[in-house]
């Protein structure tokens, strides 16, 4: 199977800058057929992306801006929001402007087409791939999967603790791994982030009774306040007057409970502030996940992803 990665990852490789640095570079990179990146600088009245190639200009014609603009399945936002970006594309060959300049005709679309073909359509759920944030929404994020093949994470399936909005967890433009957690009828990818996150045992073996350690109030219930610990884990500490979800806190930890999957907590103190995103710590490496259970052995509850029917019961593999 052929790899394809999300728009970006070319961009500054050695080859791809070589490739830029002259038009016989350009030309032997064009028949050669290679996949290149560059910045898209504008994108004109007729939606056509304009691109720096560096040593020349390069033209993404509408209809070759994105796979699916031509029947419409796509909308053209899916060309505009590229603009100061780096797209990746094919070059389909070379002309002149009206002024008599060179510019390097190019397809975004035609590089699709072949990660759909060649990578997209062989991907299984379980796999673990690279992506790239691209944009959020309430309900979920939307990521790069390959040559600016989106695919949806939907919020439930980004960490074992809630959290309110995507942004608590990620960033527009950045890097990370995902799992496919399914592929619908049409080929469209679902991804999910928490099986890489972490057990419960392997969070809470970060903590030992008696510490008092930062935390984030995801939510306050009448029967006390949930404060994440780790994305992938929280505790229940006792009601306190005053504190409000988002804000961080000062907990000590005063018991934890594996069989009951629990880990019981003591407001020191809460306050607001805007801290940066600690960058994500993946337990899984892997190119595969066929079952992952986040509950400890013994635990009445039991919390897993399955996504191989024939893996084994009750492991991580």
């Amino acid at each position: 199977m052929n790899r394809y990665y999300p728009e970006k990852y070319l961009i500054a490789t050695e080859e791809n800058r070589r490739a830029l640095a002259s038009l016989p570079a350009l030309k032997e990179a064009y028949y050669a057929g290679r996949t290149l990146e560059a910045r898209a600088v504008m994108c004109d009245k007729n939606h056509n992306l304009h691109v720096d190639l560096g040593c020349m200009r390069g033209i993404i014609e509408r209809n070759e801006g994105a796979l699916g603009i031509r029947d419409g399945s796509v909308r053209d936002i899916a060309v505009i929001s590229r603009v100061n970006k780096p797209v990746a594309f094919r070059i389909l060959g070379f002309s002149v402007d009206e002024f008599g300049r060179s510019i390097a005709m190019l397809s975004r679309r035609a590089v699709q087409e072949d990660c759909m073909r060649d990578y997209v359509s062989h991907l299984r759920p379980g796999d673990v791939i690279d992506a790239v944030v691209t944009h959020m929404e309430p309900f979920g994020v939307f990521a790069d999967i390959g040559v600016g093949i989106s695919a949806l994470m939907p919020i439930d399936s980004i960490s074992v603790s809630r959290i309110p909005h995507p942004s608590a967890r990620f960033a527009p433009g950045q890097q990370i791994k995902a799992v496919v957690k399914a592929i619908d009828d049409a080929g469209r990818i679902t991804l999910s982030y928490k099986e890489l996150l972490g057990t419960w045992e392997e969070n809470a073996a970060f903590f030992t009774p008696g510490e008092t350690v930062p935390g984030i109030v995801r939510s306050v219930e009448r029967y006390g306040i949930f404060v994440e610990l780790r994305p992938n884990l929280a505790g229940l500490a006792e009601y306190v007057p005053g504190v409000a979800p988002g804000q961080h806190a000062g907990v000590y930890v005063k018991s934890l409970i594996p069989e009951r999957m629990k880990i019981k907590l003591i407001i020191v103190d809460s306050f607001d502030a805007q801290y940066p995103n600690d960058p994500p710590q993946y337990f899984l490496t892997g190119d595969h996940i066929r079952r992952w259970v986040y509950s400890p052995a013994g635990c009445d509850k039991v919390i897993e992803s399955v996504f191989d029917a024939e893996a084994p019961a009750a492991a991580n593999a």
